[in-house]
């Protein structure tokens, strides 16, 4: 006779532990998982470590049979995100299951009646606590390796959900690039242009250093042009620093742009990785990023970048801007031999990003989707 599920909230370092690794188990040897880096998530979910706390509520549950973990889900507030937009919302992200229907039933249930409790109104997610953390189910793409810091999923993930209830909110889309042979002649035309039209410049990047005295500037534009965006909390001084120093210092500056007005004021900036996807199933999550980071520059041997981040001041939008980051960009990406460009996720209906892609050879071939429920 099968055992009942149980579900069982996180109450020890322990118990985190194991709703940390459950992924792992769970996914096996697939080929398109990637396995996060262990010390990164127990510090993004302990209070002590996540700067996010200062703004954050969360609950953490495992879903236990036989005494084995089959699922678990995390239950997060962002009170900032809720009061600024004037919403009722609870979270639930780090969602993982078996294929049973009624381990989801259980877990959502268990986010739900918290939310209940804290007098929220409706449910959303996959979310984390920012923008920074993975984020969405994949419905589309099931057999292409994802981004460095992507959640990958089975198929069966979103049948089960929708049948517990849940309905599709938004949808975010990727798409991969090609690197072309050379920069597009009008690229670069347009750049110069644009330079002496509005009196900017790229900054002197050289080593990763030269990339900290921007921190603050590209932070304050993200802060301010990534308000609009789908779930996204401003960035508390706390978060900045702890960001800045697990990213900035590991970006290498010939894959960042950085635009500079003639005040020496950040106007725009693109942020591009070559992909540590081949690099974080080899480590197994058993690094810390800055270590990774040195493995992957000894053992790197992939053809693909992924972007991170790019952003324009308002002011600046539309007028050809990010001509001048992909003229600082693309010859690095050339002279280095990469083939493909990997978009990080962009909202279906975002016309302005997508249309970014339209100079060059692309396919769409990744969607994952936010789900939401009526409490």
């Amino acid at each position: 006779m099968k055992a009942s599920i149980t579900i069982k909230e996180i109450a020890s370092q322990s118990d985190l532990k194991q709703f940390v690794r459950f992924p792992d188990k769970l996914y096996g040897d697939n080929n398109y998982y990637i396995p996060t880096l262990k010390s990164g998530e127990l510090k993004t979910l302990s209070p002590d470590k996540n700067p996010a706390f200062e703004f954050c509520k969360a609950k953490y549950w495992l879903a236990m049979e036989d005494g084995q973990v089959v699922g678990r889900v995390a239950g997060i507030i962002n009170k900032r995100y809720n009061e600024s937009h004037q919403k009722k919302y609870v979270r639930f992200g780090w969602l993982d299951f078996i294929k049973e229907e009624n381990v989801v039933k259980l877990l959502m249930q268990a986010v739900e009646d918290w939310a209940r409790e804290e007098n929220m109104e409706y449910i959303h997610g996959p979310l984390g606590f920012t923008s920074f953390d993975a984020s969405g189910i994949l419905v589309k793409g099931f057999d292409e390796m994802p981004t460095a810091f992507a959640h990958y999923n089975y198929k069966y993930y979103a049948e089960l959900l929708e049948k517990a209830g849940y309905k599709k909110d938004i949808d975010w889309v990727e798409y991969q690039v090609k690197v072309p042979e050379s920069v597009p002649e009008k690229v670069a035309q347009v750049a110069e242009l644009i330079k002496k039209r509005y009196g900017l410049r790229s900054a002197v990047l050289k080593k990763s250093r030269d990339m900290l005295k921007y921190s603050e500037g590209i932070f304050q534009l993200l802060n301010s042009e990534y308000r609009s965006i789908y779930a996204f909390s401003e960035l508390s001084e706390k978060q900045v620093q702890a960001l800045a120093k697990d990213f900035v210092t590991i970006l290498q500056p010939d894959y960042v742009s950085i635009i500079l007005d003639s005040n020496d004021t950040v106007i725009a900036f693109g942020i591009t990785m070559p992909s540590l996807a081949k690099t974080l199933r080899k480590a197994k999550g058993r690094f810390w990023l800055f270590v990774l980071f040195k493995i992957f520059k000894i053992y790197n041997d992939t053809t693909t970048v992924d972007a991170l981040l790019i952003a324009v001041k308002k002011e600046y939008q539309s007028k050809g801007i990010t001509g001048l980051i992909f003229n600082d960009i693309i010859p690095e990406l050339i002279k280095r031999g990469f083939v493909n460009f990997e978009s990080t996720k962009e909202m279906e209906e975002n016309v302005k990003v997508s249309n970014l892609w339209h100079t060059y050879e692309h396919r769409q071939h990744k969607r994952t989707r936010c789900y939401i429920k009526k409490l």
